[in-house]
């Protein structure tokens, strides 16, 4: 049963955007225990309605609202149904991103556009809108979900390092920006973490001709991170415990940022 009134994000409401599956379902399901009232944004239907079950089940309480986040038009709805709908809100976890693993000479124009529409352009456009709804309620905490890849380079990963870098910028630069409007704005930087997406990357990263499956990932973070790895690190920014944490980029890796 969700902790409603006892849990770390207990009477907050959380819109967590990408927060259907993978790490954001993770994320979305241990904000509801926490207490949350969770607002899921995202594009996979049927993976948002059944989180939504997963949360309600447990008698916790849990919106979808479905939208491309990398459109501006689909943004506005979104957020005009959350505050007709559910009201106003104190965490948003901005999660929803992607991957392209290739060379970067053969990165089309299509790729480069595609990761940064999903990944950049979606946390501009999201946060755009959320920050003036924020601050009139008094601030809150904003978390981004970057990337090990947003300050180290990584080969056959170079439009994803890009649109990493730039999430975790923009995570610093709000930090900066609306300290004085009681925002807090921080970034979780995973590894490779066991989820659809973090898989596939491995895969791809193998198949063209590098060892993550067969040494290196053991060599570089030990094991596979779990996606409620990741949550439990984002749970935290969210949340009234790193009230004096701002502009922190928080790597959830078992030291491979650190070893370098």
């Amino acid at each position: 049963m969700t902790n409603a009134t006892a849990g770390r994000l207990a009477g907050k409401t959380a819109v967590i955007t990408g927060g259907a599956a993978g790490i954001g379902r993770a994320s979305s399901l241990m904000f509801a225990r926490e207490g949350a009232r969770v607002v899921i944004i995202d594009i996979n239907e049927k993976a948002a309605h059944e989180t939504v079950e997963m949360i309600t089940s447990t008698e916790g309480s849990a919106h979808f609202f479905q939208a491309d986040v990398s459109k501006a038009d689909q943004v506005d709805r979104a957020f005009d149904a959350i505050k007709a709908e559910v009201g106003t809100y104190e965490v948003l976890f901005n999660h929803a991103g992607t991957i392209i693993v290739k060379p970067l000479h053969e990165s089309t124009e299509e790729d480069y556009d595609r990761l940064m529409d999903i990944n950049v352009r979606s946390a501009f456009l999201v946060c755009r809108r959320a920050l003036p709804e924020m601050t009139a309620n008094g601030g809150g905490s904003i978390v981004f979900t970057a990337s090990i890849a947003s300050e180290l380079g990584y080969a056959l990963e170079a439009l994803y390092c890009m649109t990493k870098g730039a999430v975790l910028q923009l995570s610093r630069t709000i930090a900066v920006e609306y300290r004085e409007q009681g925002i807090r704005c921080n970034a979780v930087c995973p590894g490779f973490v066991k989820t659809a997406h973090g898989l596939r990357e491995i895969a791809e990263l193998d198949a063209a001709g590098q060892t993550w499956e067969d040494g290196d990932l053991a060599a570089t973070q030990g094991r596979i991170c779990k996606p409620e790895e990741v949550a439990s690190a984002a749970l935290f920014l969210a949340s009234d415990e790193s009230s004096f944490v701002n502009g922190m980029a928080l790597y959830v890796d078992n030291g491979w940022y650190t070893k370098g």
